[in-house]
């Protein structure tokens, strides 16, 4: 493993030696060693959460390497890449599996090396571009704070794709700079459809591969200057393409590929009916938040997501339905530098039941009722995730969680809160911490005779040694308390060491 990181760094390295003719080029590299251990089926949730997949399992020792070059914001045209490497040892979790006709337990766990990113990308003006795996979080949630964006978080792995769009908001012409645009379009193709398999029972309901996902996201903010800032917009994500393989008592029911056309691609920007249905599944998020700065240059934010699947939740026939935040920020560092307090309630989902005449030709009853919105599940694909963890908001438990191998999601409908605070004990001290307690009802289509319940802490502590500032060591202690994550606890050390060198140069 220690031989396959230093050739994934040395390649690079080699790569960058081409710019030598040009302008001298720093290059930031990073090593981490991730160490946890605990009790459970799985990491801590806080512990596994919005850390882009990197860490599940009860057990791990990691290492961790990467090599990047970032862009320059104030240049008009800039460039920048990067090679991320995780290997390593992880626990392994049991999964019920129905194979040869019998139920067996199959012990599921990551890949002893993996690739977490590979990117390049290039900005000309306000513009860029993408190409490759790029950890890439909420646009308008604090990542390390927020429970997770329910729409794009960054809470599961990478995946291969193409993002264009605004590098920040941009001044709108003739407003003077009293409104700008951020807007951002996005495909990619998840990489997940091994893990798919290995963890499917194989015996009831459907597991769906080779999808493609698409990404789009359009803000108006204005001017940021002001004490008073509002921003407003809408997020949107699908799943198009793909086969769908559906078992019933462990025998193939049917096979049913959707194809990839080239019209889909367009389709998926602006939805189109067709037959009976859109094309691909759709889902997205109403965002606005609202923020104020204070004369001390601290600042408060009033934010809300309001979740959709079709036309019942654009049209917010889904009631309270949302995350709704209050956020803290200091303008310099003290003991309280940033506290978050969420409500999530995805109780509503446009009320109990749906019916559609496109479900059911032939029928009479031309009226229609389009609740049961299932956030993050539908009928062709597995759950909106990505290796099992959830591409949204991480308060609801992703399919990874389902031991009995259900590929979806099993607790849409929860209600709870979060809380977090952060700060600086001293100049060399920081802190994070963190607490949730949820309620989940199961499905709207298959509803839990009684409620499940979570309780999730974690307390973080992070050492940045004056003597070495280039090396941080971090420790967490987390656990989960209830029926719906397990109990589990765990702690986590991790020690970084980063720096960067220069490269190139003209001659």
């Amino acid at each position: 493993m220690r031989l396959s990181l230093k050739c994934a760094a040395a390649s690079l390295v080699a790569v960058m030696s081409t710019f030598t003719m040009h302008p001298e080029v720093t290059i930031d590299y990073r090593g981490e060693i991730i160490e946890n251990l605990g009790t459970g089926d799985f990491a801590p949730y806080y512990m596994a959460s919005n850390v882009y997949g990197t860490v599940t399992q009860p057990y791990s020792t990691l290492l961790r390497a990467s090599l990047s070059h970032s862009m320059s914001r104030d240049s008009r045209f800039s460039y920048g890449f990067g090679a991320d490497v995780i290997g390593g040892y992880s626990s392994k979790t049991n999964y019920d599996a129905f194979i040869d006709g019998k139920w067996v337990t199959r012990g599921q766990g990551p890949a002893p090396i993996w690739l977490q990113q590979l990117y390049a990308e290039v900005k000309f003006r306000g513009l860029f571009m993408t190409a490759g795996m790029k950890e890439t979080g909420s646009a308008m949630l604090d990542d390390n704070l927020s429970s997770g964006d329910i729409t794009w978080s960054a809470n599961s792995r990478p995946m291969p794709g193409i993002r264009i769009g605004f590098i920040d908001f941009q001044n709108i012409p003739l407003t003077n700079g009293w409104l700008q645009i951020d807007a951002v379009l996005f495909y990619g193709k998840p990489h997940d459809n091994n893990w798919l398999r290995d963890h499917f029972n194989h015996y009831n309901s459907f597991i769906t591969s080779g999808r493609w996902n698409n990404y789009k996201r359009l803000y108006l903010r204005t001017n940021p200057s002001q004490p008073f800032s509002a921003t407003f917009g809408m997020q949107a994500a699908a799943q198009f393409a793909g086969t769908c393989v559906t078992y019933r008592n462990g025998e193939i029911m049917s096979e049913v590929k959707a194809p990839l056309k080239l019209r889909d691609f367009y389709q998926m920007i602006i939805p189109r009916h067709g037959e009976y249905f859109y094309r691909g599944n759709h889902l997205g998020s109403w965002d606005i938040a609202l923020r104020y700065r204070l004369c001390n240059g601290n600042e408060v934010r009033a934010y809300l997501q309001s979740p959709w699947e079709d036309g019942s939740g654009i049209g917010k026939m889904n009631g309270f339905d949302g995350l709704w935040g209050l956020e803290f920020r200091a303008s310099k560092p003290g003991f309280i530098t940033g506290a978050v307090f969420e409500y999530l309630d995805f109780t509503n989902q446009s009320g109990p039941l749906h019916w559609s005449t496109g479900d059911h030709p032939g029928t009479t009853i031309t009226d229609e009722a389009t609740g049961s919105d299932s956030y993050y599940n539908n009928y062709f694909y597995n759950g909106y995730a990505c290796y099992g963890m959830s591409q949204g908001t991480p308060f609801i438990p992703s399919p990874l969680y389902n031991l009995d191998g259900y590929m979806r999601y099993a607790d849409t409908r929860v209600r709870g809160f979060h809380a977090a605070l952060r700060g600086n004990i001293s100049s060399e001290v920081d802190y994070r911490m963190m607490i949730s307690h949820r309620t989940g009802r199961g499905d709207s289509y298959l509803p839990r005779l009684h409620k499940v319940r979570d309780t999730s802490i974690m307390l973080e502590g992070i050492y940045k040694m004056q003597n070495t500032p280039e090396m941080d060591l971090k420790c967490q202690l987390a656990w989960d308390h209830g029926n719906m994550y397990g109990n589990n606890f765990g702690i986590l050390v991790t020690i970084s060491y980063k720096g960067s060198f220069n490269i190139g140069g003209r001659r």
